[in-house]
């Protein structure tokens, strides 16, 4: 995304339109905002109207109920000239599947998520889930999570990511097999294999440099890094890579050695 590459993106593509979706759960990381696209569309889903002064954005467009954001937040949002477009309480989608509805209609061809981590598990696995569903067709998405990166692979030019060697990543398959999976640049690469949802086969991998790619042939992937990359080579208190720091680029630590795909 944006400048560092925090994370992962196909091949770039200049006067893409980017939008990024901001919704609650815990509150977003202000290093974070490095991390985004510069000149993006900016939706609000409901109480992510909170996240947007942590990240220095000012919003577009807010969507949602508004059940969970202090009134005057969305009161000053709307002074300051924001778009409301307003949601009954007993509807048919979360608040996050609206915002990235809305993105998509807009003309968004990628899209990066801020949020919906923390709190209730149903909503967590909701957001992660909905990620890959119908709402994101056609669109390029991203996710920062909390400390997690979350990242949608559908067929097509493979994804590439950023990071630093040792840093943990799953593949996770949604909706039915992920076919004819392919890597480069992880400890245990994958050549043209399928994985199946419910498979822990993709899970704990990690990054051998700077870079890596993934790619299939059909079927959709997340593909999970739940911790930032190492930072420059430190160490935490147990002597393993210390990932406190979210760095494009990290040193050359040893990694923590982590279970290979499927044990």
């Amino acid at each position: 995304m944006g400048g560092e590459a925090g994370a992962g993106e196909r091949a770039p593509r200049p006067g893409r339109r980017q939008a990024i979706v901001l919704t609650g759960g815990d509150a977003a990381l202000p290093e974070q905002a490095r991390l985004l696209p510069t000149g993006a569309y900016v939706i609000a889903a409901d109480s992510g109207l909170e996240q947007a002064p942590l990240l220095g954005l000012a919003v577009d467009l807010a969507v949602g109920d508004f059940d969970s954001v202090r009134p005057e937040v969305l009161a000053g949002a709307e002074l300051a000239g924001c778009r409301i477009e307003r949601h009954p309480p007993a509807k048919d989608r979360t608040d996050l599947e609206l915002g990235l509805l809305a993105a998509r209609a807009w003309g968004a061809e990628r899209v990066v998520v801020v949020g919906g981590h923390g709190g209730r598990l149903d909503h967590l696995l909701a957001n992660a889930l909905v990620l890959a569903g119908r709402a994101t067709s056609g669109m390029e998405v991203a996710a920062l999570m909390g400390p997690a990166q979350v990242d949608v692979v559908r067929p097509g030019p493979p994804l590439l990511l950023s990071g630093g060697a040792g840093q943990l990543l799953s593949l996770l398959a949604l909706g039915g097999p992920a076919l004819a999976v392919r890597t480069a640049g992880l400890r245990y690469p994958l050549a043209d294999e399928d994985l199946h949802p419910g498979s822990t086969r993709g899970v704990s991998n990690e990054m051998t440099g700077g870079e890596a790619e993934v790619g299939l042939r059909a079927g959709t992937l997340l593909v999970i890094r739940p911790e930032p990359a190492p930072s420059d080579g430190s160490v935490d208190d147990d002597g393993r890579p210390d990932r406190k720091q979210r760095t494009a680029i990290s040193g050359s630590g040893a990694p923590e050695p982590p279970c290979a795909p499927g044990r």
